[in-house]
């Protein structure tokens, strides 16, 4: 066992006393008994500044007083201290760097942010490399830092590469970076994660005022989301410290656990992986453009039960009722010529999932029959010797509301699928599924929806915790750099959850296909086309 801690406070534009308050927590959490210190980012100075100069002045120097006394509190205690700084590259660019002290001060390891936030893009350089996988004595530890844990290519990256903890530093006001962004890096790959966020106001204190009048927000919003914690490979967080004020969260977590990488069905969650197919992750953006429709779109989830008999009637009412997207559980025993004819003298599709021939698909079908088919993409355990052929690509169909992905099975839990959805332009996937893991719907499912702004509409069969499924759209309002119909509620880009319980027949929603246009979550940041797309190698190995 292995004692971690999270360490939460607050900065601001003093730099020596920000020094004073790294090393004044860094000896709480040794005083607590932790071999590994995980410190939020930008540590040295707010992320604020007047020019692409003044940040580089205020920047730390590899050897300067700041990282010294920081490598000098880790060799006094022995443990290992990760943190996040701005840090002057001697080629002239100035970084936002995860740096990892060893017990006996030296440098370990260091990783340059990929993905810029906001007016991060104004005076900080993007990194030009992965960062390492580092072997401590405390286990492999990968880092990253804020806006990088909310797109899943450089965690995953570090997972591939056989890290088993990740720590995080944040520098966010978001509140659901604590309940969605940091859990899920842990449970889509298996792995541990300390995620260290601030508190206190991210902005000058004298300026934060005029600033939120001018977004339109309460200041407070402007205040980082504290909740830092530590969360196991399950995704479950074992250790969490408040919204507000500072704190040290400590757990003593076994590190051989993130080796484990089956689900309980013995699906291998990276071997299972297609690497193949994940080529257009590690292609150059090229944008994308609205959907042919336009406004809502009625969907729904019906589920059947163990007795499908009266599945048509359901379909059927469903249908006649408006919903323009049925999506069924997988393998529920409907047939396409049922559901065809269920929704004759409509408009309605229905998406559904059979076996034959070897191969499991999703079918997309409408009155006048099948239309098309998805072959899932990844084995699985669960159906190993009943289906051994696979696809070798996601389509998207173009109906009258917009553009539709079908992704089927366990293909959900894999990241990428959804991932490549996003770039063929998916506004909608529809996920005929069975749920295995809490994590699938208490993160999973919102998080491929959150970091690829896609609306989805996923049906399974009864699930942990009481959940089949859930209908997750993508909302109008959307961070703080756009303008909101609503009150600023804090989340970065989650979606608006219509959860589908066990005992749900029929669950119905509205989704808005055109909104997943808009994945500029920040000035100058986009979900999708801003994935590290050039660093993405280690998603690619093993193609097979």
């Amino acid at each position: 066992m292995v004692r971690v801690a999270a360490v939460q406070f607050a900065t601001g534009l003093d730099v020596t006393a920000n020094l004073a308050t790294c090393l004044r927590m860094i000896d709480s959490a040794a005083g607590q008994g932790a071999e590994l210190i995980v410190l939020p980012e930008f540590c040295n100075h707010l992320s604020w500044y007047e020019s692409r100069e003044h940040a580089r002045r205020l920047a730390c120097r590899h050897g300067d007083p700041f990282l010294n006394a920081v490598a000098g509190r880790a060799a006094r205690h022995r443990a290992h201290v990760k943190l996040g700084v701005t840090l002057a590259r001697e080629d002239g660019r100035v970084t936002g760097a995860s740096l990892l002290y060893g017990p006996d001060g030296a440098l370990l390891g260091e990783a340059d942010k990929q993905v810029l936030m906001g007016a991060e893009n104004d005076h900080l350089d993007p990194g030009t490399a992965v960062g390492p996988v580092v072997a401590t004595a405390v286990g492999r530890l990968g880092m990253y830092a804020c806006m990088e844990g909310v797109i899943s290519e450089i965690t995953r990256g570090l997972a591939l590469r056989g890290a088993q903890v990740l720590l995080n530093s944040l520098n966010s006001f978001a509140v659901d970076e604590a309940s969605l962004h940091v859990p899920v890096r842990a449970a889509e790959n298996r792995v541990w994660v300390i995620a260290a966020n601030k508190v206190g106001p991210l902005l000058p204190a004298d300026r934060i005022e005029l600033i939120a009048a001018g977004l339109g927000v309460p200041p407070e919003w402007l205040h980082g989301a504290g909740e830092s914690q530590v969360v196991a490979p399950d995704g479950t967080v074992v250790a969490r410290a408040p919204r507000t004020g500072e704190a040290v969260v400590v757990a003593d977590v076994d590190v051989a656990l993130a080796d484990d990488k089956v689900r309980p069905d013995g699906t291998d969650v990276l071997a299972s992986r297609r690497p193949a197919l994940y080529r257009p992750i590690a292609a150059e953006p090229r944008g994308r453009t609205a959907p042919a429709g336009a406004g809502s779109v009625a969907v729904a989830v019906v589920r059947p039960g163990a007795r499908p008999a009266g599945a048509t009637e359901l379909i059927r009412r469903t249908a006649e009722s408006g919903a323009e997207l049925i999506v069924l559980p997988e393998l529920c025993g409907v047939t396409a010529g049922e559901a065809a004819r269920a929704v004759r003298g409509t408009t309605a599709h229905v998406v559904l999932s059979e076996i034959r021939d070897r191969a499991h698909d999703g079918l997309l079908v409408s009155a006048e029959g099948v239309l098309g088919r998805q072959r899932k993409l990844h084995p699985s355990a669960r159906q190993a010797g009943r289906v051994t052929v696979f696809g070798d690509g996601l389509e998207v169909f173009e109906l009258p509301w917009g553009r539709l992905a079908i992704i089927v099975g366990n293909d959900t839990i894999f990241p990428e699928t959804f991932r490549l959805a996003a770039l063929a332009d998916a506004d909608v996937v529809a996920a005929p599924f069975t749920p295995s893991e809490p994590w699938e719907l208490q993160s999973g499912l919102l998080e491929r929806a959150a970091e690829n702004r896609l609306n989805i509409v996923a049906a399974g069969h009864d699930g942990p915790d009481g959940l089949a499924g859930a209908i997750l759209a993508a909302p109008r309002d959307f961070t703080l750099w756009t303008a909101w119909e609503g009150p600023f509620t804090g989340r970065i880009s989650h979606p608006i959850v219509t959860p589908v319980k066990n005992d749900d027949r029929v669950v119905c929603a509205d989704v808005h296909p055109a909104q997943a246009v808009n994945r500029h979550v920040s000035r100058g940041t986009d979900l999708v086309d801003g994935r590290p797309w050039r660093l993405v190698g280690a998603l690619l190995e093993g193609d097979r």
